[in-house]
């Protein structure tokens, strides 16, 4: 500009602002800060999410980045996110360098130091939360275990417009979770998995003071909790719109009266071991808006209530099955013929459910868009050919241990679900060549596509997906058939991809490493494990070329070389994670690459 700041002489703050919260990756907004004093200000006005490490003195912490982000309105708390602890702690640090080390804006704060002293929020460390942040609507404390119901009562009086609160893995008592109810009357979702300590007396005042706001409830292992706290739900919260209950003391009769109190429920995850299909009949029968079901590790019902959800819950729009032993292929075209509209469908380990069930989901289920079959050995070729001919909108599909399934399958997918974006197959031994040189013809829009441990695919299939697809994510570990020919190929294809793991390839080279260099500029992670043929000459080929790369593993490769995982440090400048034996990494390189560096330790 020749001299002259037209930008900060002419836009006033509330337009810069604007600008800044536009921008959609953390480097930019970084990046604009450092421009002046004044962006640095607005910039940090504009921030309105925190992720805060709960470790390395968080109570100080905490206290800092209030006086910094005056309008942060989400913060998000995680006892497993590791800091170091800086040295301001033993001796002197100026506040910005005390920043520095802890905070990252919309991502998280802290590094990997194994010989770190860690220290837990607190009581004290909460309530500055609630002091310092007081226009905070969504707060996360995950697994922080040494906040009492001191310190949730203290935020609760401070925070009176929150609006989304998980508590998840935090020893909370019935009075923390009552203030809760007492104080947050605008509280909309509320997580309480894996909060031992809590009661039905809690969960039962909480629900009482916040019944006309509360939208979603997720409950998972809290053994005190009964079908007492569920009446409660039921009688007070009809705006209840998700639940998610994992317990084995919860029966038939509190998932009754939520079916029953709470019409507008739009989404049922259950994990109860002693729910029944009376449950699931009031639930077909009474929650006619029900759009996502899902059942884990049901062993005492049948197709029965699979026939009432499909003659009551006509909305339904995901179904997940999971262990759910006694369901067979009657139940699941009991879904089919009611519920058309379904768009997606897992069925994990339900060894009774076969072809014919699947079947009617193509014939019926037209606007399918992702399937996932996991270890369904009674699933055959025609099942698939049926979706192939009826779910032409079709954009995922997962396949795990399905031993029936093969090429011919494959080939009826590809043919008929042109619009596929993902495709993920794992040790489903029949799928070979043909069925996925069919997909590299016909599905286009392919972006991801996983085959793992899938013996029968080789170097042809992988170089009619390097002709037809523009992947962006690729997996062939385990293919044993798959050498330099394939994955030079995608190098040449796929100038888009980002991440490949090629593990346990034992025909892969360097020539398919300088390949890659060459043509996949935009690769940032990388597995090379087991790869017995690679050597330093080849990575080093690649990471001269690929200057994205932020993960690298390459475990039990014996031709890489202390100097070969040097050359990864050195090139690589926004490399974030190193996976390789201890041994191979030499002093210097150690001290270079810091946390990057996670090891493999293997006794030689």
């Amino acid at each position: 500009m020749r001299g002259h700041d037209w930008i900060n002489s002419t836009l006033p703050d509330e337009l810069i602002v604007e600008i800044l919260c536009r921008l959609d990756s953390k480097s930019s907004r970084d990046a604009c800060s450092l421009v002046c004093k004044r962006w640095l200000r607005l910039e940090r006005l504009s921030r309105e999410s925190l992720r805060i490490g709960a470790s390395g003195s968080p109570n100080a912490l905490v206290k800092l980045l209030a006086r910094r982000f005056p309008n942060v309105r989400n913060v998000f708390i995680d006892e497993r996110l590791s800091v170091p602890l800086p040295v301001q702690f033993r001796g002197r640090l100026t506040e910005y360098a005390l920043e520095s080390e802890f905070y990252s804006e919309n991502g998280e704060t802290g590094s990997e130091d194994n010989g770190t002293q860690s220290f837990c929020l607190s009581d004290a460390g909460l309530t500055a939360v609630g002091e310092g942040f007081s226009k905070i609507e969504t707060l996360s404390l995950i697994w922080c275990s040494n906040i009492t119901n001191v310190g949730l009562r203290s935020i609760t009086e401070h925070c009176k417009s929150l609006k989304a609160l998980d508590l998840q893995g935090c020893y909370i008592g019935d009075q923390g979770i009552a203030a809760v109810g007492e104080f947050c009357k605008q509280l909309e979702d509320l997580n309480l998995r894996f909060c031992e300590g809590l009661t039905d007396s809690g969960l039962v005042s909480l629900v009482v003071g916040c019944a006309k706001t509360l939208k979603s409830l997720g409950v998972a292992a809290c053994a005190k909790i009964t079908d007492k706290s569920l009446e409660a739900v039921g009688s007070h919260c009809t705006s209840l719109e998700m639940l998610s209950l994992d317990s084995e003391f919860i029966r038939d009769k509190g998932v009754l009266a939520v079916a029953q109190g709470c019409p507008l429920l739009q989404t049922l995850k259950l994990q109860c071991v002693n729910v029944s299909d009376e449950a699931l009949q009031g639930v077909g029968n009474s929650c006619l808006s029900l759009e996502i079901l899902a059942l884990y590790s049901f062993q005492i019902f049948t197709d029965k209530s699979l026939c009432a959800i499909g003659k009551g819950c006509k909305r339904l729009k995901s179904l997940t099955l999971n262990d759910c032993n006694f369901l067979s292929d009657k139940g699941l075209e009991a879904v089919a013929v009611g519920c058309s509209g379904l768009t997606h469908l897992e069925v994990n380990g339900c060894h009774n459910i076969g072809t014919f069930g699947l079947e009617s989901i193509g014939r019926s289920c037209t606007q399918l868009s992702e399937l996932a079959l996991l270890y369904c050995q009674r699933i055959g070729n025609y099942a698939l050919c049926e979706i192939g001919k009826g779910c032409k909108f079709l954009q995922a599909l997962h396949l795990v241990d399905c031993a029936s399934i093969g090429d011919d399958a494959i080939c009826s997918i590809a043919s008929g679900c042109k619009n596929l974006k993902k495709l993920h197959i794992r040790r489903c031994y029949e799928v070979g060549n043909k069925g996925i040189v069919a997909v590299g013809e016909n599905c286009k829009f392919l972006a991801d596509l996983s085959l793992r441990f899938c013996d029968r695919v080789g170097d042809e299939a992988l170089i009619a997906i390097g002709q037809g697809c523009s992947l962006r994510h690729l997996n062939v570990s385990g293919c044993h058939h798959i050498g330099d020919a394939g994955i030079i190929a995608i190098a040449r294809g796929c100038p888009q991809l980002s991440y490949l793991d090629v593990s346990v390839l034992q025909n892969l080279g360097d020539m398919a490493m300088a390949e890659l260099g060459e043509g996949c500029p935009l690769l940032k992670d990388v597995v090379l494990s087991h790869c017995r043929q690679i050597t330093d000459v080849g990575l080093s080929y690649l990471v001269s070329k690929c200057t994205l790369l932020e993960t690298c593993h390459m475990v039990y490769c014996p031709g890489i070389t202390t100097a070969g995982v040097a050359t990864v440090i050195t090139s690589c400048a926004y490399i974030k994670k190193v996976l390789v034996e201890k041994w191979k990494v030499s002093p210097r390189t150690k001290r270079r690459a810091g946390s990057i560096i996670s090891y493999l330790c293997v006794d030689l």
